[in-house]
């Protein structure tokens, strides 16, 4: 180790020969205080840095703290704010838990990513398609936010990688190609494995889907679709278009129904437009939804659950009246069983 010497040990040793020299002396001495400073200065701040290494505390914990974006709406369908953390009630297979914090929307980032069918029974109605999911965006994002695009064809393609740019995003939107058939599981699939690997504690997920569901060139299926969503701690939202419910054929009423099946079990909303004109509207709609989306997070009380997959259900003891919709279950996410 570098011995440090001090302005008075230097100056001691250095004393006999600069007296007889007292301009070497003149010369020195500031240079002798200025290397001490430095010296000084280094010292102490490298043990100011190890100490805050030291000290910094973890954002989250990456095993067991649970994500639970939440809305509420009362009797007639309009969303309810200003509630507080006390309000709500979380049971956690069964285990009533102790809530961390509750977080209102605008103090929360969005992490979007939007698939699209680019098969040619919405390719002919991509402008409308276009201009609907661009009305989207811009009056859902904000700085921080971040947007990714998938197209669901055969495979699945991405096209758009992850950004935090609107006129990126804009631009991914304006430029959607024509793609061959239609692989929606495992697009969705392919969108959930999108998202980073750790969440943000303030940040809430959402895969916003405009297709009709019907697959049939999938190597997955609805179970691993739903569990990768699941995993990915994401809401899933889909927009069936230019089909009214009496007007489903066998297919196509099962293409809705996965895709209800997906959305209820993670907190979202299936909704079917009867005209492709209406897409604007019900884009609309789901914005509105986030706009007031509560996110509560606590910490799960067995983070190392053997089967991995945990219930999750919220309620409002003091607003029985008020309806509340949230994701149904997490997986844990240390022994999370591997999607076939």
């Amino acid at each position: 180790m570098m011995k440090m010497w001090t302005v008075k040990a230097v100056y001691a040793k250095l004393y006999p020969m600069l007296s007889r020299r007292p301009l070497i002396l003149i010369l020195i001495i500031p240079f002798v205080f200025a290397v001490s400073a430095e010296s000084f200065s280094n010292t102490v701040f490298q043990k100011a840095d190890k100490s805050t290494a030291v000290r910094r505390p973890s954002i989250r914990s990456a095993t067991n703290l649970v994500l639970v974006p939440v809305s509420v709406t009362d009797p007639t369908g309009n969303p309810v704010e200003n509630l507080k953390l006390e309000d709500f009630a979380v049971l956690d297979n069964g285990q009533t838990v102790k809530l961390q914090q509750l977080l209102k929307p605008e103090l929360t980032k969005l992490e979007i990513i939007l698939l699209f069918d680019i098969t040619s029974s919405v390719w002919y109605h991509s402008d409308i398609v276009k201009e609907s999911a661009a009305g989207f965006v811009k009056t859902i994002f904000r700085p921080g936010d971040a947007v990714s695009i998938i197209g669901i064809s055969t495979p699945p393609e991405i096209l758009l990688q992850r950004t935090e740019s609107l006129p990126d995003v804009l631009d991914g939107l304006n430029r959607l190609p024509r793609g061959a058939a239609t692989a929606f599981f495992d697009a969705v699939v392919k969108a959930a494995r999108l998202f980073p690997d750790r969440p943000d504690p303030e940040t809430r997920r959402v895969i916003v889907v405009l297709s009709d569901g019907e697959d049939n060139f999938s190597t997955y299926k609805l179970e691993s679709a739903l569990k990768e969503v699941q995993k990915a701690d994401s809401l899933f939202y889909s927009i069936n278009p230019g089909a009214s419910p009496d007007r489903l054929n066998r297919v196509s009423r099962r293409g809705q129904q996965w895709m209800r099946t997906i959305a209820e079990q993670t907190g979202g909303v299936a909704f079917l437009a009867e005209r492709f004109k209406d897409l604007g509207g019900i884009y609309d709609r789901i914005a509105e939804d986030l706009k007031v989306q509560y996110l509560l997070s606590y910490h799960s009380p067995d983070p190392l659950s053997d089967n991995g997959f945990r219930t999750i259900s919220v309620t409002l003891p003091k607003r029985p009246e008020l309806k509340v919709r949230a994701r149904k279950g997490y997986y844990s996410k240390t022994k999370t069983p591997p999607t076939p």
